[in-house]
């Protein structure tokens, strides 16, 4: 065991940031959120079920990969230069004193539900005009759904799965010693609803399951002492991918995958149990699973708050979660309307297309544009086929219905499915065979490299031309998402960015390896060395005295390489604006390092989802918007793409979305030099700005007065006697 004093010694050292360590601190920003007055405390609840969910995904990719190395004996060096044990008791400890204040929030929150018509309660608060239908509940429902396993001499130690609620039952024969007690397993199947519904007048009581089982856990027990009855929760380590183990040699890569279970039987990373445990289950536990005490989660009550969940959605308290907003119409289209207006109709989506590239600023923008184009797309005789890329897609999907019937119609359509989405493979499989079953050509992905990418190809004959729609974005395939991620996407008929995709198509669906593209920026062959190419060029205007300054906004980042050009150009005095939601590994504002380096990370209403890249380029600013984040994973292990813009609207519009978001100081949090996240503080004469809200508001008069760099990044340029020197755009 390390001091802790040590651990913050050697993480003060490192020029980076830990990518996990990073990770807690943006589930913290999605926990404050939980703390704001203006939310209601159905949305507080929500993002405490969010956090909670977060956290279960992070215990089964990110730790459940931590312990690849220790339970295999390989080494790792973490970006804060700690290595395998003293870095698991690093991340251990952290996730411990936030998991203290996911349960500090909760139970601060729970005396004020009654105020907005629900309550939780446990077995004591069951009034005896309730017992008969508790009863009644658990004997018709529960009772025969649930199967008591023993682990004794005669049987096995049972399988239990991931992230269900298992109550461990201790027994013994009435009058025997301890020496003869037994373990037995209650595990709460997941298709049962956590809590028991009941109405008293207009408040809706919510019951757990698990009040109810303990309180008729005899049932199951004839005839015997149960000596102790301990509620646990286990979280396994998650399927290995190569995508998530960005500083693994890819032969261990191999070797590990051959080796770890399923999700269902891999290795416990996490123990989380109730108070008043029995000490001797606990002790078995531990051996048998090979865990800590760091490992160990004590939980006063109320395991699992995804649970949650159930009473953010009830319908009989919808009242009590803000209303959503309308989405308005895309910028193009009210350049538009005028002209449709005197005709008397609406121009159909492609017409309107063909005018003029057409920006969708998601949620503020509906996604129907979109659906509207694949699903005419499938319907018109003009059109000959259909070409798309799918990562994630909604539960019904309006995508996949569209791509049916265009088979159906006698259309080409190509599919490149994206079967490892993680979490969503099973939906990605099915929908991917009905496709196929229905004459698509399906791809199922690409080996070794995850396709992320989200484009779309319309080919269509109109006259005696063909004409080619492309759809690119940020954001996945998903209609329901659409509605809560930011993203950006871009409609254009632009032969450049035609020529790319269907360039990019044929590299992906047949044999083909193209050098280079026009307009696009792909991984995993370029991407990486283009970026750093267009960073030095703005660390050569600075040196030379030349106006410069770079602005990415992203979901996370982390590349080592692309760090270190950012760190250069600091150093050479570029103002440097980075909007980063989630992981970020970049030290800002270290003397001699970063210095010019602003880091921010917005958290809100909306998942900040979409990607942009905006570098000044003497003033004629070079703008990419895309699927890529700054990772080792998205550079060389996906099939990823960014599009500059080129239409000087499309490129006014990404210019007004990231000076909004430096704007932004109500869901606004800085990072200092040491890794920790403050929230933005107003001035007392400075007026709110909530990004969330003034995107619903936006105009084309608005959008057209934003100036990046004059307002955000000139005030920041610092004119430095050089003291590096860039040789050249290959350098990586």
């Amino acid at each position: 065991m390390i001091s802790p004093e040590k651990i913050e010694e050697v993480i003060e050292q490192s020029q980076y940031l830990s990518r996990d360590l990073s990770w807690v601190q943006f589930n913290y920003r999605v926990l404050d959120q939980v703390t704001a007055e203006r939310r209601t405390i159905l949305e507080k609840f929500k993002f405490l079920a969010i956090t909670a969910s977060n956290l279960d995904e992070f215990f089964m990719i990110r730790v459940g990969s931590l312990y690849n190395y220790l339970d295999y004996n390989k080494q790792r060096l973490d970006y804060s230069g700690l290595r395998e044990l003293p870095f698991r008791q690093k991340l251990l400890q952290e996730s411990h004193n936030f998991v203290k204040k996911q349960y500090q929030y909760l139970h601060e929150l729970l005396p004020n539900c009654g105020e907005n018509n629900f309550r939780i309660i446990d077995e004591s608060g069951i009034l005896k005009e309730e017992e008969e239908l508790v009863a009644d509940y658990f004997q018709n429902t529960i009772f025969p759904m649930l199967t008591p396993m023993v682990y004794d001499n005669y049987h096995t130690f049972p399988i239990l799965m991931n992230k269900l609620l298992v109550f461990g039952v201790i027994t013994n024969i009435k009058g025997a010693s301890k020496a003869s007690r037994k373990i037995s397993f209650i595990q709460i199947p997941q298709n049962l609803p956590r809590f028991f519904e009941m109405h008293r007048g207009e408040t809706v009581t919510f019951l757990p399951i698990e009040e109810i089982i303990r309180k008729y856990i005899s049932k199951f027990f004839r005839n015997v002492d149960i000596l102790g009855v301990s509620l646990i929760r286990i979280t396994r380590n998650g399927d290995f991918t190569l995508d998530e183990s960005d500083d693994m040699e890819v032969d261990f890569v191999q070797e590990v995958k051959q080796k770890l279970k399923t999700r269902k039987t891999g290795r416990v990373v996490r123990l989380e149990i109730e108070k008043n445990y029995s000490t001797w289950m606990l002790s078995l536990l531990k051996s048998r699973w090979d865990i800590e005490d760091d490992s160990i989660f004590e939980v006063e009550k109320l395991i699992d708050l995804t649970s949650l969940w159930q009473i953010v959605g009830h319908k009989d308290l919808s009242e009590f979660l803000p209303l959503p907003h309308e989405p308005v119409k895309p910028l193009a289209f009210l350049r538009h309307v005028e002209n449709a207006q005197k005709k008397g109709h609406e121009d159909s989506i492609f017409d309107r297309i063909k005018k003029e590239d057409i920006v969708l600023h998601h949620p503020y923008n509906s996604m129907e544009p979109v659906l509207e184009m694949i699903e005419e797309a499938a319907e018109d005789p003009n059109v000959l086929a259909i070409k798309t890329t799918i990562y994630r897609l909604a539960k019904h999907s309006r995508i996949t219905s569209a791509l049916l019937r265009a088979a159906e119609n006698g259309k080409h359509v190509s599919v490149l499915f994206e079967v490892t989405a993680r979490f969503d493979e099973e939906n990605n499989i099915r929908e991917a065979k009905k496709l196929q079953q229905a004459g698509c050509f399906v791809i199922y992905g690409v080996t070794q490299l995850k396709t992320h990418t989200k484009i779309m190809l319309v080919v269509r004959k109109e006259g005696h031309n063909i004409v080619r729609y492309v759809h690119m974005s940020s954001g996945n395939y998903n209609e329901s998402t659409a509605k809560l991620y930011t993203d950006i996407g871009l409609l254009t008929t632009n032969e450049i960015y035609a020529r790319d995709v269907s360039e990019f198509f044929n590299a992906i669906t047949g044999h083909s390896d193209p050098d280079r593209y026009e307009q696009l920026l792909t991984a995993p062959n370029f991407m990486r060395q283009q970026l750093i190419a267009l960073i030095q060029n703005e660390t050569r205007n600075a040196l030379d005295g030349l106006p410069a300054g770079i602005c990415v906004k992203v979901n996370s980042l982390q590349d080592k390489l692309f760090i270190d050009a950012l760190y250069e150009a600091s150093q050479a005095g570029v103002p440097i604006e980075l909007i980063v939601r989630g992981i970020c590994c970049i030290r800002p504002k270290r003397a001699g390092l970063s210095e010019n380096i602003n880091v921010r990370s917005i958290v809100g209403d909306f998942l900040e989802h979409s990607r942009i890249f905006y570098f000044h380029n003497n003033g004629n600013p070079k703008i990419y918007s895309g699927s890529a984040d700054a990772m080792v994973r998205s550079f060389d292990r996906r099939i990823e793409s960014l599009f500059l813009l080129l239409n000087p609207n499309a490129i006014q519009q990404a210019i007004n979305l990231l000076s909004y978001n430096l704007k932004d100081n109500m869901n606004s949090y800085i990072l200092d030099e040491n890794g920790n996240y403050y929230k933005y503080e107003r001035k007392e004469d400075e007026p709110i700005f909530n990004q969330h809200e003034e995107f619903f508001l936006i105009t084309p008069e608005s959008v057209g007065k934003a100036n990046l760099y004059e307002d955000f990044l000139k005030p920041n340029q610092k004119l430095i006697t050089p003291q590096i020197q860039i040789e050249n755009n290959d350098r990586v």
